[in-house]
């Protein structure tokens, strides 16, 4: 199973960006979002922003996976201990 991930993005350059998953900051490429700029949400999936997301929908998103992995007693990914998101 794949996992995309929400996160936002702190600071472009060129086709790359840092983004920010609830604390963990990756490297992100932009090269299948190049419209994607500085505070926007995208959903991203091994090392690459496949999607801009609005940012409700990102927060929405990003509440859910807190509230699954608190039932189940896991760690959200971007969270101390969690997977690599």
């Amino acid at each position: 199973m794949c996992l995309a991930v929400p996160g936002r993005i702190l600071s472009v350059r060129g086709n790359n960006a840092e983004v920010d998953f609830s604390g963990v900051k990756r490297a992100v490429s932009l090269d299948l979002v190049p419209a994607a700029r500085q505070n926007d949400y995208v959903l991203v999936h091994a090392g690459f922003a496949i999607q801009l997301l609005a940012p409700e929908e990102a927060r929405e998103t990003l509440k859910l996976f807190t509230e699954i992995f608190s039932r189940t007693g896991g760690v959200p990914p971007g969270r101390k201990g969690g997977g690599k998101p």
